[in-house]
């Protein structure tokens, strides 16, 4: 349990270290909305990742049927909230929507990485 523990951890530490990277390598398109689009995207993706662990964790420890339609009710309400802020960001922030994509990315690139890892 805590080998799972602790890669819940190395993957929460190195989300953050690859947003920040990110955020450092859009500086160089010297573009505000390509960066304010990287910020926002993976702010978006790490607020996302979270909340859908903390569904998953509090879903696996009940064991009752009305706790999967909690969790289907959740689930909805995250892509509604998901939907809501990327038109925000695109419709009214203005962002670079390929700043938004790679800042979308964070969460993907990370699993990749942690896979490669372990893989090799």
């Amino acid at each position: 349990m805590t080998e799972d523990a602790d890669l819940l951890a190395a993957l929460a530490r190195r989300n953050w270290i690859i947003l920040g990277a990110l955020l450092l390598l859009s500086l160089l398109w010297r573009d505000p909305a390509f960066t304010l689009g990287v910020l926002g995207g993976g702010l978006l993706a790490l607020c996302s990742y979270r909340w859908l662990h903390h569904s998953l964790s509090k879903l696996l420890g009940q064991a009752g049927s009305g706790s999967a339609r909690g969790f289907q009710f959740g689930y909805l309400l995250r892509l509604v909230f998901l939907a809501a802020a990327l038109y925000l960001l695109i419709a009214v922030a203005q962002v670079h929507p390929l700043g938004l994509a790679l800042g979308l990315s964070v969460v993907v690139l990370n699993i990749l990485w942690t896979t490669w890892k372990r893989a090799f």
